[in-house]
């Protein structure tokens, strides 16, 4: 199989199976017709974080021994599960609780795995350019399966059918996945074919004595931001009298079309300073939504903001992650990586449906932009690090 066929086909498949996290957005829409409330939706997700942390650190032993691209296949055919139990179930009991726990081991391994694979098929240089795109294709599915949903609803379908048809497209994934196995092996540089991807306690203490700490401290700060404003987007909305999928329309819009135009972009000099600024637009964002009520303007200068912020830093950071990782340890490194995100993504809307529940859905709002403005300020007292590094260099061309 050529190259450009084989990361054409692994995108797609990662296009495919990222709609399962965007229809998560749609659990308080799923879950209020038989009477739960977002606390309910909120103890689901931390049920899956708890999964998904468990899978990511079971993830380099489970890919040892079974390989990197057929456990994502099997990741996927978990997730296809995880969406058909979710459409099937008709009230709080085991088939939610499967479904819960199928859906963050699913996610957690597809998510690990992908960015690993990557790095194995790219040189150091590419990272940030490859990534951008893995981003871009997972960005343009959890974007677009709410928009999906909306327009099934509109058509006389429900939300459960929604879950019904993704699950098809995971499975899909899967077997694009299983297609991929022989050409990724060929393809793969040497070393990395070699390269053993099992997580233990003492490469975990390594990465959090390494620069890599930061990035991944951040990660789950961002996740947390991202996930307070879009799990429960439809729960804004409803507030507003404004139509949830206009939001995550625009978002997906801006995401991917700046990750594309910037996809040759590695961060520039200071990558961390990248970060920062664009943090920063995350936290206006936030603030501007907090404000903005009813108007529909504001709520599409929201979703443009948000998804500059948000989406324009993450690939950067991700690419900051391996970039900052002993060489040896960077499988473990993006796995840490993807194990704080998830602590951030499916573990903060547990309190955060307890926040909506019990103060209203402004408290929440403003914790995620006082979230926002830390992470933006981890990253710019970094980039001051770095400035100061890449003087003294200047200065002294023996410390370079």
């Amino acid at each position: 199989m050529p190259r450009l066929t084989m990361f054409t086909l692994f995108y797609l498949a990662s296009f495919l199976q990222a709609g399962a996290y965007g229809l998560t957005f749609l659990l308080p829409r799923l879950f209020g017709q038989f009477g739960a409330n977002e606390k309910t939706v909120g103890l689901m997700l931390f049920i899956t974080a708890i999964s998904t942390l468990i899978t990511v650190s079971c993830a380099g032993h489970l890919s040892d021994l079974f390989g990197r691209v057929r456990t994502l296949g099997g990741a996927c055919l978990f997730i296809a599960a995880a969406l058909a139990a979710y459409g099937l179930a008709d009230g709080v009991g085991v088939l939610l609780i499967f479904a819960s726990i199928a859906l963050g081991a699913g996610w957690g391994l597809t998510y690990a795995l992908s960015p690993i694979v990557l790095t194995g098929l790219v040189a150091v240089e590419e990272r940030v350019r490859y990534f951008a795109i893995l981003s871009v294709t997972i960005m343009a599915g959890f974007g677009l399966s709410p928009v999906m949903a909306s327009m099934m609803e509109t058509a006389g379908l429900t939300v459960n059918d929604a879950f019904f048809a993704t699950a098809c497209f995971s499975a899909l994934a899967a077997l694009l996945f299983f297609a991929l196995t022989g050409p990724v092996r060929r393809h793969s540089h040497a070393s990395a074919a070699g390269t053993r991807s099992s997580l233990t306690l003492n490469r975990i203490a390594a990465i959090l004595r390494s620069p890599a700490r930061l990035p991944v401290v951040m990660v789950c700060i961002g996740a947390c931001v991202f996930a307070g404003m879009n799990n429960f987007q439809t729960v804004f909305a409803g507030e507003r009298g404004l139509d949830y999928a206009v939001y995550f329309l625009a978002y997906t819009i801006t995401v991917v079309v700046f990750r594309v135009v910037l996809a040759r972009f590695k961060g520039g000099r200071n990558p961390y300073l990248t970060i920062a600024v664009l943090q920063y637009v995350m936290c206006a964002a936030v603030l501007l939504f907090l404000s903005s009520g009813g108007s529909l303007s504001a709520y599409l200068a929201t979703a443009f903001l948000f998804g500059i912020g948000y989406g324009v830093s993450y690939p950067v950071l991700a690419a900051m992650a391996a970039n900052d990782a002993e060489p040896e340890l960077v499988p473990q490194t993006l796995q840490v990586f993807a194990l704080t995100y998830f602590i951030g993504i499916f573990g903060f809307p547990l309190a955060a449906g307890w926040l909506i529940v019990e103060m209203g859905s402004a408290a929440l709002l403003v914790l995620v932009a006082v979230l926002a403005g830390v992470e933006a300020t981890m990253a710019l007292v970094r980039s001051v690090s770095v400035r100061a590094d890449m003087a003294a260099k200047a200065a002294d061309p023996r410390k370079a």
